[in-house]
């Protein structure tokens, strides 16, 4: 094994879109990773949705063999995801390392995201190096970004970075802070009692699970006997090794190394992220040696939506794709669910609405579902007139406003960064989403937080993120903490389409922006829903009582184009034939709502 002065675990966090996915690439080029006739842009972005969309979605760690100044240096990387909903992931990557490279958009400044993660890290006790990016771009402002990341970060501006990932300009002095600046692994004994944690995982056909670990103390080979301290069961480890970034067996892994283990396990739930891996040896000295491993907090679902196999013979086929994406996003929380209109499903808990929409493309990129998704919901607190309390997670599960004493909705604290020529403009969309500003305070020269409380609701699934951004052209950014629960006056909603109801439209709202969701709503299921042979209606209700229609003009088909002449009774004979075919349709016809359509709802 090599010594542990030569090796460095460390990070890159920063707000969404900041550049980690870039800096990556060049650090995979400087230190010779991966050769130039190979190289591609996001090289670790190996998902085509985090192509697609220009964002990391997994973490990704990669071992750089790096040689400089005549000495070589083992680095592990984790790139990590840098959108709020998948703070999760950060989580764990933060606890398998000992330092962090805090990247900043020299045209956008410090945002959100950029402050909770540093938090994350700061709590961690990593050491934090400070980066500006994009000094390239003609509209970065390099000096005062700079500036802002220094005050944050307690230093001198001179002990910030500034750097370009497309071009590469000072990375390779980034790279030896690193080598300078982060602490080597502490490393134990290598004949200690082997305590590893699972910081991640995924699922292979054919060597079934692989577990991304850490080592902290004891070493690991294949062929060794090892055992989940948490779940108490029992496997052989079949191969074990590094990520380069593809997967290349070793010896074995010792104390401070980042790797993986084949566990050979076909069963995806019996492998949790955040467990403790012993070897079997060591059992009897778990208890009081192996503890499980600190540095992670168990995923608090925000939002849920019931998920339904478009083929209901797809039921166990959805089952087990579920299971294996929960290998890899132990924030995704799922429980059968079963309604009369839809058949089997299951009910899933995530972490926002991006993660729900990445959560479902995934369904059907990898693993060929077409699902029926219902409505994104929070979860809803009722007292009951017999005074019975319910948490209400679906609106099919919402009783009779008859027998509802009370009703209640999580409440977030919300914190607004944005440049300072920018407040005015936001106090009309704070107002209009029912945000109460609690506080301003001044993060720079230029820049504020405003504190603020919300409902979580219209956080999540209203369009506050989109107008904010628009207000402040870009540069404002959002970060929230759920606090607790607040009464308000809230009732079911029903779409019906073609007079029938669709329960997975269904929602919970405020009694006072029934009318106001419902119209939005309606007129982008207009614009999304294909139309038919026959007019179809599209309604919203409460409590039975119609509030909102919109309708989609029947598909009309010519029915006079064969006739080449004759009679203008003939035409009017077809025309008529056609007239009633369409009002019998509309009369008795099914609207059959394709899956995509489901999808492009979730986007609201």
């Amino acid at each position: 094994m090599e010594s542990c002065k030569s090796a460095r675990n460390f990070v890159i966090i920063s707000h969404i879109d900041h550049g980690k996915s870039t800096l990556a690439d060049r650090l995979l080029e400087i230190t010779g990773t991966i050769s130039q006739d190979k190289m591609k842009e996001q090289f670790l972005d190996s998902m085509a949705l985090e192509r697609e969309k220009g964002i990391t979605i997994k973490m990704h760690p990669v071992r750089l063999n790096y040689q400089t100044g005549g000495n070589s240096y083992i680095l592990n990387l984790i790139d990590t995801p840098g959108h709020i909903d998948f703070s999760y992931e950060i989580s764990r990557a933060l606890a398998c390392v000992e330092g962090a490279l805090l990247l900043v958009d020299a045209v956008k400044g410090i945002q959100a995201q950029t402050l909770h993660n540093l938090n994350q890290a700061q709590k961690q006790g990593l050491v934090i190096i400070g980066a500006v990016n994009k000094i390239d771009l003609p509209q970065a402002r390099v000096e005062q970004t700079r500036q802002e990341l220094a005050e944050v970060l307690n230093v001198e501006p001179e002990e910030i970075f500034l750097i370009s990932g497309k071009t590469g300009e000072n990375v390779p002095a980034l790279l030896q802070a690193v080598i300078e600046k982060v602490p080597c692994p502490a490393v134990s004994d290598i004949n200690k009692p082997l305590k590893a944690l699972v910081f991640d995982s995924k699922y292979d056909p054919f060597s079934g699970v692989v577990a991304y670990v850490r080592i902290f103390e004891g070493k690991i080979t294949a062929g060794d006997k090892i055992t989940f301290a948490r779940a108490d069961y029992q496997c052989e480890s079949k191969e074990v090794g590094y990520f380069i970034p593809h997967l290349v067996p070793a010896p074995f892994l010792g104390p401070g190394d980042i790797g993986y283990i084949k566990t050979g396990v076909k069963a995806p739930a019996k492998v949790k992220v955040g467990e403790t891996i012993a070897g079997v040896a060591d059992i009897g000295y778990r208890h009081e040696a192996v503890e499980p491993l600190t540095g992670y907090k168990e995923p608090q679902p925000v939002l849920y939506l019931s998920l339904f196999p478009y083929n209901a013979d797809d039921f166990d086929h959805l089952k087990d794709s579920l299971e294996k994406l929960h290998l890899s996003d132990p924030a995704l929380i799922f429980a059968t669910d079963s309604k009369m209109a839809l058949g089997r499903g299951f009910k899933v808990g995530f972490l926002g609405s991006l993660h729900a929409e990445i959560t479902v493309r995934r369904l059907k990129a990898d693993f060929g579902l077409e699902l029926v998704t219902t409505a994104p919901q929070v979860i809803f607190k009722v007292v009951a007139k017999n005074g019975q309390a319910l948490m209400i997670s679906s609106p099919s599960l919402w009783p009779e406003e008859t027998a509802i004493q009370t009703a209640s909705e999580p409440w977030v604290n919300l914190e607004i960064i944005t440049p300072n020529n920018y407040i005015s403009q936001l106090f009309p969309i704070l107002q209009n989403f029912d945000i109460s500003l609690q506080e301003t305070k001044f993060l720079t020269a230029q820049k504020s937080i405003l504190i603020a409380q919300a409902s979580l609701r219209e956080i999540i699934s209203g369009d506050f993120y989109d107008k904010m951004k628009t207000i402040t052209e870009g540069y404002g950014s959002f970060s929230f903490e759920q606090t607790g629960y607040r009464s308000n006056d809230l009732v079911k909603l029903d779409i019906l389409i073609a007079n029938e109801p669709c329960e997975p439209f269904a929602r919970i709202v405020p009694r006072g922006k029934a009318y106001e969701i419902s119209r939005k709503f309606l007129l982008k299921l207009k614009d999304v829903l294909p139309s038919q042979q026959f007019l179809v209606s599209l309604q919203a209700a409460v409590g039975g009582k119609i509030i909102a229609r919109e309708s989609i003009s029947a598909r009309r088909k010519d029915v006079t184009a064969p006739l080449y002449g004759g009679d203008v009774t003939r035409k009017r004979k077809l025309l008529d034939i056609q007239k009633k075919g369409k009002k019998d349709l509309q009369s008795k016809g099914q609207v059959r709502i394709p899956p995509k359509v489901f999808l492009e709802m979730l986007k609201d």
